[in-house]
C-alpha cells in the first residue's frame, strides 16, 4: 500500500506558503485557481478506506473530511481526504504547509495564510469555516505532541 501521509515538497512551512502564493498568482481568475486547487486534491496520496470513518472525521466541515496523523523521526505527517473535489484540494494545500513539520513549526505557523492568499474570501462561508476547522485540528494535534 502506498504511504498515505503527505511528504513535504518545501523545506519549511513558510516556503510552502510562499510557493502556494506564487502558484495561485499565476492564474488570472478564481475559476482557474479552483481548477488548480482541485488538481492538487487529485494528487493527494490515497487515503485508506478504513480511515474514512467518524473517528477520523474533522468536525465543523460541511463536506466530509477525514484526517490522520503519525509521528516519524520527531516530525508530524498528515494524511487527509474529502468527499468533495474542491475540499480535497484545500486539504492538499493545508497538508503541503503542515505535513512533515515539527510540532513547534506547526504551532508557529498561523493559518492566517489562508486569508492572506485570498482563499477564505473566495470560498463560501461554510467552506471557509471548514478549512478553518481543518487547520485547527492540525494545530490541536501538534499542540498535543508539544505537550506530550
Amino acid at each position: 500500500m502506498a504511504d498515505p501521509f503527505l511528504q513535504p515538497e518545501e523545506a519549511t512551512a513558510a516556503e510552502a506558503i510562499a510557493a502556494i502564493g506564487d502558484e495561485l498568482s499565476m492564474f488570472d481568475d478564481w475559476m482557474e485557481r479552483y481548477q488548480f486547487i482541485i488538481e492538487l486534491g487529485r494528487k493527494l496520496p490515497p487515503f485508506p478506506e478504513e480511515w474514512a470513518n467518524d473517528s477520523h472525521r474533522v468536525p465543523g466541515c460541511q463536506s466530509r473530511v477525514w484526517m490522520e496523523a503519525v509521528v516519524r523521526d520527531g516530525l508530524l505527517y498528515f494524511a487527509g481526504a474529502s468527499d468533495a473535489a474542491i475540499v480535497s484540494g484545500l486539504v492538499a494545500l493545508l497538508l503541503r504547509v503542515y505535513s512533515g513539520r515539527s510540532a513547534e513549526e506547526i504551532g508557529a505557523t498561523d493559518p492566517v495564510f489562508l486569508k492572506d492568499l485570498g482563499l477564505l474570501e473566495a470560498l463560501s462561508t461554510n467552506r471557509g469555516n471548514g478549512i478553518a476547522a481543518m487547520a485547527r485540528k492540525v494545530r490541536d494535534i501538534a499542540a498535543l505532541h508539544r505537550a506530550g
